[in-house]
């Protein structure tokens, strides 16, 4: 159980048609809460950076996405990525979070795509103090126990994880 406070004033934007529960969660934690739009996340790179600038300060990102197609996915939590780490977290006295969250029905080839982001982020942007993390839930994990991890990643404490992948539960393998 989280501290009621735990996220008490921070900044933080959600993206992709799975963050739902993630951003109610966060918000009862107390964060402020952001939705970065397709039409926003989709248009211009810099008008994107611009949009996530203007909601500065900002904790990080969550990007979590319904199971789809893998390139369009990948391509949006890229996107997602970029504006808010170019608008907002990089940058003198900046730094915070990006949590990529696959969808709980994702194919593997999904997950791995999004932990191979949250990797490669998590090098390119150490420098900035920037800290990239993915989350993997099973079949069996519930919205409720995947927004929990990820506000515990938005804290100050979850800011020690970056290039790493937490899988929750059984995950299903292909048959």
């Amino acid at each position: 159980m989280l501290r009621g406070d735990l996220l008490s004033g921070v900044g933080i934007v959600v993206a992709g048609s799975g963050a739902g529960a993630v951003g109610a969660r966060a918000a009862a934690l107390g964060a402020k809460i952001s939705e970065l739009t397709d039409e926003v996340l989709l248009g211009d790179a810099e008008a994107a950076a611009a949009w996530a600038g203007a909601r500065a300060p900002l904790r990080g990102l969550v990007f979590a996405d319904a199971p789809g197609d893998l390139a369009l996915t990948l391509e949006r939590a890229w996107r997602a990525a970029r504006a808010v780490a170019t608008g907002a977290l990089i940058g003198p006295e900046r730094g915070g979070r990006l949590v990529f969250v696959a969808a709980a029905a994702a194919p593997e080839a999904a997950r791995a795509a999004l932990e191979n982001l949250a990797r490669t982020l998590s090098v390119e942007w150490a420098r900035f103090g920037v800290t990239a993390v993915a989350v993997a839930p099973g079949a069996a994990t519930t919205e409720a126990e995947t927004a929990e991890l990820v506000a515990y990643l938005l804290s100050d404490a979850g800011g020690y994880f970056s290039g790493c992948r937490f899988d929750l539960g059984a995950v299903a393998q292909p048959t």
